[in-house]
């Protein structure tokens, strides 16, 4: 697995200057190789940016992580409205903002998709500030993703149309857009501009901003499934809007997709290797609805890995594997959101009407 890892600038300050040696040792004492050449495969990019400049990192690969850092001294500010814009300007996949006021230092992480958290510097305990940004960004950046299709012109033609279950699947997208659940635990609309929103569906390949997927079993071994970046309220045509499951190459690294003939197919939803995880292991589970909101007394994962890892699929499935029923799971994904199974489509939006908290709590 390439452990690559950089600096995408020379950083300006005293500060930041200490704290990026302090990076590079830490990252470098757990395993991962520096380099300046942004030419080579990079797993993790340290992406130093200022007020004044907000320019994405040139990403060469679509699996390199990138962590936006930013600096600010002495004044007020509130997070959502002045910092959360240069997360989505920067087309970060994480964001660090630290703040230094009344003789604190702050360290703000944020993330669409993963709220919010802190910590504080505080001398004397280099080591452990250094250990905690490690353990905050190890799983995110070393976690295997699966985001590779291989489309195959070989979906049967009496499914060219679609079938019951895409039936249930586009009515079910429409009770998804109906809760209103935005990309975010808190309300993006109110934080973010036109502009900014714009950035922010190139950074997540929105196409309406109903956000989440669900998917419902075809037989024992595919299922059918929201593609990505598209519009749930609007789910219409197979191989774009509404793709066939058919496995998972764990060779290649991709998930099989069967689309009809002459279709420009839409990438399947990263979430699909955690669906197929799920099927392939629990027949009795008809039907998955992933959200970004949260329930009372649920289990959840420990570790926020990013969803579409192999490392979250396989920790959901545990849970799933361990819960009292699991065809009928309710698991939460740290600082992010639920991934819900039902034996229908049906089945799940009933159970989880009335008990949905748009809040996902940080930790």
């Amino acid at each position: 697995m390439n452990n690559n890892f950089t600096l995408s600038s020379n950083p300006t300050s005293s500060f930041l200057q200490w704290m990026s040696q302090g990076l590079i040792s830490t990252f470098k004492e757990n395993g991962f190789s520096y380099t300046d050449n942004h030419e080579d495969p990079l797993q993790l990019v340290f992406h130093f940016v200022s007020e004044d400049d907000i320019k994405p990192f040139r990403r060469k690969a679509q699996a390199t992580f990138v962590v936006g850092v930013l600096e600010s001294k002495g004044k007020p500010y509130d997070l959502f409205t002045e910092i959360y814009p240069f997360l989505v300007r920067s087309l970060a996949n994480h964001f660090m903002y630290i703040n230094h006021r009344a003789g604190t230092t702050e360290v703000h992480f944020l993330t669409p998709e993963q709220g919010c958290y802190s910590i504080t510097y505080e001398e004397g305990q280099e080591t452990a500030f250094f250990e905690k940004i490690y353990k905050r960004l190890e799983p995110l950046t070393k976690s295997r993703l699966v985001i590779d299709n291989h489309f195959s012109e070989d979906l049967p033609a009496a499914l060219w149309e679609g079938d019951r279950v895409t039936t249930e699947l586009s009515k079910s997208g429409k009770k998804l857009d109906e809760m209103n659940l935005l990309p975010a635990p808190f309300p993006l609309d109110k934080y973010l501009n036109d502009r900014d929103m714009r950035h922010l569906k190139k950074l997540y390949g929105l196409g309406g901003l109903s956000y989440g997927n669900l998917s419902a079993r075809s037989d024992e071994n595919h299922f059918w499934m929201s593609a990505s970046g598209i519009n749930k309220a609007n789910m219409k045509e197979i191989g774009r809007d509404i793709l066939y499951i058919k496995g998972y190459n764990n060779d290649d690294n991709f998930m099989e997709v069967s689309i009809p003939p002459n279709v420009t197919p839409k990438r399947a939803s990263v979430d699909a290797i955690e669906h197929w995880m799920i099927y392939k292991e629990h027949p009795e589970v008809g039907a998955i609805v992933h959200i970004h909101a949260w329930m009372d007394g649920i289990q959840a994962t420990e570790i926020n890995y990013p969803c579409g890892t192999i490392e979250l699929a396989e920790t959901v499935a545990k849970l799933i594997r361990e819960s009292e029923n699991p065809a009928e799971a309710v698991i939460g994904l740290k600082n992010h959101g639920l991934t819900i199974t039902g034996s229908s489509l049906e089945n799940i939006f009933n159970r989880i009407e009335g008990k949905i908290q748009r809040q996902v709590p940080m930790s």
